[in-house]
């Protein structure tokens, strides 16, 4: 379990990022992540004894989920499960091995890898934009929690994990810290 900093930034508190300072996050490789919807409303679906039942606005996610991988060729797609309030996924970039930081000009670019496209935060942008769209038209009321959880995984053991924590999601539902029946 990872242990969240807060910080106060312009007189409120926020939650310092996760990301991994100094990676390349269009580099090849394997990352886990998880999206929450907002205030982690539980409209995504329901789990039934063990078993996600998706709503319509769950299917929606499914399906623009895996759009993702159609959409961009730099993408291949892993395990996956929506859950009544999040997704967790596995996602595989493609392409070329990560870099090491560049320096470039400041007025060129405010990071050091350049601009900020096929890398795994432009790809979560798309699929969050494409999913609320669709979701909007089609009557609902819904937006996706600011950010998003992220993790490198660098060798098999973690990938492995990491598919074996999503398939068990449902079954471990009653005991999930993102069900709202276990918040205080």
């Amino acid at each position: 379990m990872r242990l969240y900093i807060m910080t106060d930034f312009k007189n409120r508190y926020r939650v310092e990022s996760c990301r991994l300072k100094g990676w390349d996050y269009s580099a090849a490789g394997y990352y886990f992540v998880t999206i929450c919807v907002q205030d982690r409303k539980c409209c995504l679906g329901e789990v039934v004894n063990g078993v996600m039942r998706l709503s319509p606005v769950g299917i929606i996610i499914t399906e623009e989920w895996q759009n993702t991988a159609t959409l961009r060729e730099n993408v291949t797609l892993d395990e996956s499960i929506v859950m009544p309030n999040h997704i967790h996924g596995v996602v595989c970039i493609n392409g070329p091995a990560r870099r090491e930081q560049q320096t470039i000009p400041p007025l060129q670019y405010s990071n050091s890898f350049g601009p900020q496209k096929n890398n795994l935060s432009s790809m979560i942008r798309g699929f969050k934009g494409a999913s609320t769209k669709r979701i909007h038209l089609d009557g609902h009321h819904f937006a996706w929690q600011s950010g998003f959880y992220e993790e490198v995984i660098r060798d098999e053991r973690m990938l492995d994990n990491a598919r074996q924590y999503i398939r068990n999601n449902p079954v471990k539902w009653d005991m999930d810290h993102d069900n709202p029946t276990n918040r205080r």
